[in-house]
């Protein structure tokens, strides 16, 4: 007499038989299952699809905002998103002001620049503190909330990087933020 496996007895097929229809569900389910944590962790600590909403990167970001409903989809990658920070590179990060809100932002001074502010910041520069960086939408002044508003953010309030633009297709690969370029005084 052959010993079978578990895993065979379990499934059915032990005599030489078929597994039914629902016995075959159910394990495909089970092993689906064992997946749904390893995406959880991925999508948390990796990288995961992002819809972009609001004016603030107009009109870099949803630049058929006044025409359509379609916001623009991109790859938030998530793993270490303040190291190796360069001017121009798009950013994800909780807002200082609500923290429950994820937004996007340009990063246009980096930790020791001096930037010359825009309005409603209450000095014409600023100084960016260690650990700090300046971020800025890119739209027209007055129309997103960025360190114009709040100041300097800590770079622990960054939570990833827009490296490509997935939808619309005809945006589709990478975010080119290498030619974004704010000089930082005048």
């Amino acid at each position: 007499m052959a010993l079978n496996s578990l895993w065979a007895r379990i499934r059915g097929s032990a005599a030489g038989g078929t597994p039914s229809f629902t016995r075959t569900t159910a394990l495909n389910l089970i092993g689906f299952a064992t997946w749904i944590p390893v995406i959880a962790w991925f999508n948390l600590h990796v990288a995961e699809l992002t819809v972009v909403d609001g004016s603030s990167m107009y009109p870099f970001m949803n630049e058929e905002r006044d025409s359509s409903l379609r916001r623009d989809m991109v790859l938030n990658y998530k793993w270490s998103p303040q190291e190796d920070l360069q001017r121009g590179m798009v950013v994800t990060l909780r807002s200082p002001f609500h923290p429950e809100v994820i937004a996007v932002k340009r990063v246009v001074a980096l930790e020791g620049d001096v930037i010359k502010t825009k309005k409603p910041y209450p000095v014409p520069t600023v100084r960016i503190p260690q650990g700090h960086v300046w971020v800025e939408g890119d739209g027209p002044p007055g129309s997103s909330l960025d360190s114009n508003t709040y100041g300097p953010i800590s770079k622990r309030l960054l939570t990833g990087r827009v490296t490509h633009i997935v939808y619309p297709l005809k945006k589709f690969g990478p975010v080119k933020w290498w030619e974004h370029d704010r000089p930082l005084v005048d």
